[in-house]
């Protein structure tokens, strides 16, 4: 198969996919529109998030086999469309779920010690031992909502503590031995921890908002390393002002570009400027004190960067098998 690479990733990708005879096209510097005239001659498709894969895209490539994100989630590509084509779908939520685990831990260990105030103070010559008091996580519930790949990592990361993991999925009788399934009603009572795990999609638009903090009996500690558009910020931040949220760590803002890449339009990626059109919501939850952002990056390490890849080459060539040139 000729396959086009559309964006730059782990070696291992194209090196898996050569060996196993397919061949690789290096479309980094194509515009979208340049794709487009060329997508009849492309038997596959590999991207991350640079641009999207739409009814457009797709009516262009008839010769379309598969397209593959070399990421989690598939919100950049029109999937009912490409299904109703007959086109094959990969991702590679296994590629990144340690990565994204392990995030969320230290994001949530960091706001229960303040460790990103205190080192701002320290660094400032404050000493302020008091109002840098911290919080235990042993004995607390930690809640999560959706419990696929990303929220069992986490799970298993929180074995070591003492603390009881449920979980809120709309899949039935999923529990495992680090995390028990609870209906919503019981989440919202004992839930100290509330951390997403799921896609974006109609059903998860905006689901934490005012109406959805408010069905929680006590202050909760909140985490998103999902998407940021399931999150309503302006909410977000008049809870944490009204103390009904005690912190937030956040890998993902409702801001982002839909390519992910990417925070509003800032066309070289450098840090917000004045001149941007900055939501109040934003920028107040920028200097809260006992929030925690980072820039969608949960899921992107040294490890992942190679597990990723080489979860997607080996997803195309069980699917496809050998290629020509390994067949001559």
């Amino acid at each position: 198969m000729i396959i086009l690479h559309a964006d730059t990733n782990h070696p291992t990708l194209m090196k898996k996919l050569e060996e196993a005879g397919h061949h690789n096209i290096e479309g980094y510097e194509q515009t979208r529109e340049e794709t487009l005239q060329n997508q009849h001659l492309y038997d596959g498709i590999v991207i991350r998030s640079r641009y999207k894969i739409d009814r457009e895209f797709i009516d262009a490539a008839p010769n379309l086999k598969f397209i593959a994100r070399v990421g989690a989630g598939l919100e950049s590509i029109d999937v009912d469309y490409a299904e109703e084509r007959g086109i094959k779908l990969f991702s590679a939520p296994e590629g990144n779920r340690n990565a994204v685990g392990e995030h969320s831990l230290g994001m949530l260990l960091s706001l229960f010690n303040r460790l990103n105030k205190a080192d701002k103070e320290v660094r400032e010559g404050l000493w302020q031992r008091e109002e840098n008091r911290g919080v235990e996580l042993d004995g607390k519930t930690v809640g999560l909502i959706g419990y696929g790949n990303m929220g069992k990592a986490f799970a298993k990361k929180l074995k070591g503590f003492d603390v009881d993991v449920i979980f809120y999925d709309i899949k039935d009788g999923i529990t495992d031995e680090n995390a028990r399934q609870v209906g919503y009603e019981e989440f919202f009572e004992k839930a100290d921890v509330v951390s997403l795990h799921v896609p974006w999609t109609e059903e998860t638009d905006q689901m934490f908002n005012r109406e959805f903090i408010g069905k929680f009996k006590k202050p909760f500690w909140f985490i998103n390393t999902a998407r940021g558009k399931n999150v309503v910020t302006a909410d977000l931040v008049e809870a944490l002002k009204e103390g009904k949220v005690l912190g937030a760590g956040l890998d993902v803002l409702e801001y982002e570009k839909s390519s992910f890449e990417s925070l509003f339009s800032n066309p070289n990626n450098v840090a917000v400027r004045a001149a941007d059109p900055v939501p109040e919501a934003l920028r107040e939850l920028m200097f809260m004190p006992h929030t925690i952002l980072s820039p969608h990056v949960a899921g992107w390490t040294v490890e992942s960067h190679e597990r990723l890849a080489e979860v997607i080459a080996d997803k195309i060539i069980a699917e496809f098998g050998e290629g020509d040139a390994k067949k001559e």
